[in-house]
């Protein structure tokens, strides 16, 4: 699942080839997404990212918003010289320099139109690359008992952030992801804020992570797989301490890290 590096990864590229441009035309190729009217013939004004959606928005008085989410297995291809369509393209919407393509096998990606945009999200969700702090994170997580792994990839409290980069993230904080958050210290959490901004931004300077089907908005492997130190690492010695990186599910996802860095307080 594309998670924030790689959803801001497109956002970025995406204002490299669409922004102030004109939408000619749309076209929905399955019929599971209904979305799409009412954006022929608008320019694109901003593009933006709120935790793994992408909000395009429109000149239009009623402020029309395009919403993009790729959920599991989306992706987002431009086609600059307007090639065929690629096997599992779901939609595409054209410009007069080129089309840009979502490409999702497992018809999970959803796409919709808004009027208007509810801000909520701003005010409830804490955001990694603005306010990430951790001050705040230990307010939101001391009253809650629940495995710190699962309340960094909760979408509800946390936006962006998934398997991948939440295993890094408590492996370089030497956090145990099945320690719960109200036995966190305040000194922990901030040794988690200053790993989750150092290696999602540096994540987002190599396009992404490629373990399997990502690319960017050009076709591209990332990058950020080369600089993993315990996901998809299981056996691999920790870059630390030399111990054998475990594999273990948490929540229903499989976790990696380090047992002797990573030991619980």
């Amino acid at each position: 699942m594309p998670e924030l590096p790689e959803v801001e990864t497109l956002c970025r590229q995406l204002k490299q080839v669409i922004l102030d441009k004109e939408i000619r035309g749309i076209e929905i190729l399955d019929p599971k997404l209904t979305a799409g009217e009412g954006i022929v013939g608008r320019r694109v004004l901003s593009i933006a990212r709120q935790g793994k959606v992408m909000e395009i928005k429109l000149d239009d008085g009623d402020g029309i918003t395009i919403l993009l989410h790729l959920r599991l297995t989306g992706r987002l291809l431009w086609q600059g010289d307007n090639n065929f369509p690629f096997p599992h393209t779901r939609f595409t919407i054209s410009f007069l320099q080129g089309r840009l393509d979502c490409i999702d096998s497992r018809r999970f990606a959803t796409l919709s139109v808004q009027k208007t945009r509810n801000s909520d999200f701003a005010t409830s969700v804490v955001e990694p690359l603005k306010d990430f702090r951790a001050s705040r994170l230990w307010e939101m997580a001391r009253r809650r008992k629940v495995p710190v792994k699962s309340f960094l990839m909760d979408q509800r409290f946390i936006a962006g952030i998934g398997n991948i980069y939440a295993s890094e993230i408590l492996y370089e904080a030497f956090v145990n992801p099945w320690q719960k958050t109200d036995s966190l210290s305040p000194a922990k959490w901030q040794k988690i804020e200053e790993a989750t901004t150092s290696i999602l931004n540096r994540a987002i300077a190599c396009r992404g992570t490629t373990v399997s089907d990502w690319r960017d908005l050009f076709g591209r492997k990332g990058e950020y797989q080369h600089y993993l130190k315990v996901y998809a690492r299981q056996g691999c010695p920790c870059p630390r301490c030399q111990a054998a990186i475990q594999f273990m599910h948490l929540s229903g996802r499989g976790t990696y890290f380090c047992p002797t860095c990573q030991k619980a307080d």
